[in-house]
């Protein structure tokens, strides 16, 4: 069950409050077209016109959730987002052609020639691509179905005061001290190398030597001289590569 709600497929009315926003946004279309007597319906009698129009609008209203759910999923990427509500509008005409036909005949009392259903199956379509895309525009993917933002690396809670905000460079170890390497200047904090590399995960960086971890942007040079590496950093600071972690290093391409 976990899975299968996880996989949920979002459409614009997956909420009650999308729901109600549909209906509603369905019955203000449909007195519009009622009052402006759209395609052909102006010489009906008000009083046939108006149910007529509202009716099939919220009939489309009500069916349309169903549709929409084969075509959006929860998080999905913006790209492609028409193509579906194109999909939605000719799933939608293909099954609503035949109700429309058969509410134009029992309302409004003009029975529809075999002859003239391609032309209702495209007035359909357009109505329900408008009325698709008017729903999409205004829900958009629901908050909740994007992925939250990570939290920062735990270690930047550990920053002094005077280097808040600051970028990290480099963790350096001085004996039971480690020297911080930053946008905003150095500083010392007492902690073990060991454990700050742990806390750094989510910054892109690594550990160099046994003494230094440098992020990668960090990095303005690398250089070799006699089959060993050799970083240069933002600040000027020289920092070796020992060769236990100059493989990974080449791999990753950072010297």
């Amino acid at each position: 069950m976990a899975n299968e709600d996880a996989d949920r497929r979002w459409s614009p009315y997956d909420s009650p409050a999308g729901w109600v926003r549909g209906l509603a946004i369905a019955a203000a279309v449909g007195l519009f077209l009622a009052f402006s007597g759209a395609f052909g319906t102006g010489e009906a009698p008000a009083a046939r016109r108006y149910p007529y129009w509202v009716g099939l609008l919220l009939i489309g209203a009500l069916w349309g959730p169903f549709v929409s759910r084969l075509f959006f999923r929860p998080g999905e990427p913006r790209k492609g987002v028409w193509l579906r509500v194109i999909a939605v509008a000719l799933v939608l005409a293909a099954t609503l052609t035949g109700v429309v036909a058969l509410a134009t005949a029992v309302v409004l009392g003009e029975r529809m020639p075999l002859a003239r259903l391609p032309w209702l199956f495209s007035a359909v379509a357009a109505i329900s691509g408008a009325m698709t895309a008017l729903n999409v525009l205004i829900s958009g993917p629901r908050a909740q179905d994007a992925a939250p933002a990570p939290a920062p690396p735990k270690f930047l809670e550990r920053l002094p005061l005077k280097l808040r905000g600051a970028e990290v460079w480099a963790v350096e170890a001085e004996d039971h001290y480690l020297r911080l390497h930053t946008s905003k200047g150095q500083d010392l904090i007492l902690l073990r190398l060991s454990d700050a590399v742990d806390e750094l995960q989510g910054l892109e960086g690594a550990q160099v030597h046994r003494s230094w971890w440098v992020a990668r942007d960090a990095i303005v040079d690398a250089r070799r001289n006699d089959g060993r590496a050799t970083l240069t950093l933002k600040d000027g600071s020289e920092v070796p590569v020992s060769r236990t972690y100059a493989r990974e290093l080449r791999e990753k391409g950072w010297i």
